[in-house]
């Protein structure tokens, strides 16, 4: 018969084996496919655990066409009454699937979000990444209260628990369950996105930055104005506010009032025929729809760039007008003001400045209290009875275990650990600010 096999990194391979061959030896036969030692491996059918290796595959109720899962569980070792508590697996901890997926499979500070939450306070450098991982919670924890970051927490933990359920649901189905068929389908695309964002971001990290728009300096009627080039945009066009303040509402023609259509809808108040613009030396004529709700105050459009027979020079970084051959640079983002700016949307470093200065606080008030006791800080005990150069980071097992309790994988503990010269607390932020992925 031939028994589909699963691995937790979504490798899968075919093995036609007897219905007679016992559990052992079908381990055996898995450890030739996945390279998995057989004493390291579990298998599970329909959400059980297989425990007697000496039982058929027969006997396990395993037949022809069915789909089995390996589970690799490294060097940990449990009792039957520990693997399977009530027929729940949440509570395994396998460090291989934490390494492929980045993520915790079981995390014990997710029963205490206020231990969580006081770790990334306590790491403002670690808001930054999960700003960027999960704005969301990002916000809750600086913004709102310990109640709200609690409530957050604790629905992203049971969201991506039905998830990790609706993937063994998916690895346990039939082959033939029309339903279970469109849910891998759709796991195989989220994968595929996945992979080639990952992809991107290894060989084209450029595309993740913010492109600032094309401005230039110019003058309409005499006043400084921030234009802004906009080749897609079919009319020139000006702001209420900005007409306004330029001296030219009296020549409006309101019989060319209407509607605008675009990425939005916006109300035409009228025309000005033709106004004066200064580009550099050159003087230029050209025409304006006024909008009564423009965050811009003036955007030239494709009839003013083909009139003039303007190009865009990116090379140079420069707009050419054709007619004259007059040359003026692109603005760059520090020369907008703060409105036109689109790379900045909100209070990102208020937001961290309060943090770091929230932190400041307490690490002086713990400082001045254990100045006040006669104390002074001390270094980890290994450094005490070791003492080395500055470059080697001393950390303790102790330290090591406590980080691995929390689902991490030993070789990320260690990293970490290495990374922030041996400190506890900032070690587990820095997992936890990653791993806190929605």
């Amino acid at each position: 018969m031939k028994v589909t096999v699963s691995t937790h990194t979504n490798e899968c391979f075919l093995l036609d084996v007897s219905e007679d061959l016992e559990l052992e030896n079908f381990k055996a036969f898995c450890e030739v496919q996945s390279g998995y030692p057989a004493h390291e491996t579990a298998i599970e059918f329909q959400g059980v655990l297989l425990q007697d290796n000496k039982k058929t595959l027969k006997n396990h109720g395993i037949q022809d066409g069915d789909l089995v899962l390996l589970k690799h569980l490294g060097t940990y070792h449990a009792t039957p009454a520990a693997i399977i508590p009530n027929l729940d697996f949440s509570g395994i901890v396998i460090p291989s699937a934490v390494n492929s997926s980045n993520q915790p499979s079981s995390n014990s500070l997710g029963d205490d979000p206020a231990t969580v939450r006081q770790l990334l306070l306590d790491n403002p450098q670690e808001i930054a990444l999960l700003q960027q991982n999960n704005p969301r919670l990002a916000n809750a924890l600086l913004n709102g209260t310990p109640e709200d970051f609690e409530r957050i927490l604790r629905q992203q933990y049971e969201e991506r628990e039905k998830r990790e359920q609706l993937r063994l649901r998916m690895l346990n189905a039939h082959p033939f369950d029309t339903e279970a068929q469109q849910l891998i389908a759709e796991e195989i695309k989220k994968n595929n996105i996945e992979a080639n964002m990952e992809a991107a971001m290894e060989y084209n990290p450029e595309t993740f930055g913010t492109v600032v728009m094309l401005y230039i300096n110019c003058k309409v009627n005499g006043y400084p104005v921030k234009a802004f080039i906009d080749s897609g945009a079919q009319t020139t066009i000006m702001s209420l506010a900005c007409a306004e303040r330029v001296n030219i509402m009296r020549l409006l023609d309101t019989r060319w009032a209407g509607i605008a259509k675009g990425v939005g809808v916006q109300k035409i108040l009228g025309r000005i025929h033709m106004v004066d613009i200064a580009i550099e030396s050159d003087h230029l004529t050209t025409s304006f729809s006024v909008l009564e709700e423009q965050r811009i105050d003036m955007l030239l459009g494709l009839d003013m760039l083909k009139r003039h027979q303007c190009c865009i020079d990116l090379r140079k970084n420069v707009l050419r007008i054709g007619t004259t051959g007059t040359e003026t640079p692109f603005l760059s983002e520090g020369d907008l003001p703060e409105v036109l700016r689109l790379t900045h949307s909100d209070d990102d470093d208020e937001l961290l400045k309060k943090a770091l200065q929230e932190s400041k606080n307490m690490a002086n008030g713990a400082g001045t209290s254990m100045m006040s006791n006669g104390l002074e800080p001390s270094t980890s005990s290994s450094s005490a009875t070791n003492p080395q150069s500055t470059t080697n980071v001393q950390f303790s097992e102790e330290d090591v275990i406590e980080i691995t309790k929390n689902g991490f994988s030993r070789d990320q503990a260690i990293s970490e650990l290495t990374n922030f010269n041996g400190d506890k607390n900032k070690a587990l932020a820095a997992l936890l600010a990653k791993s806190l992925i929605f």
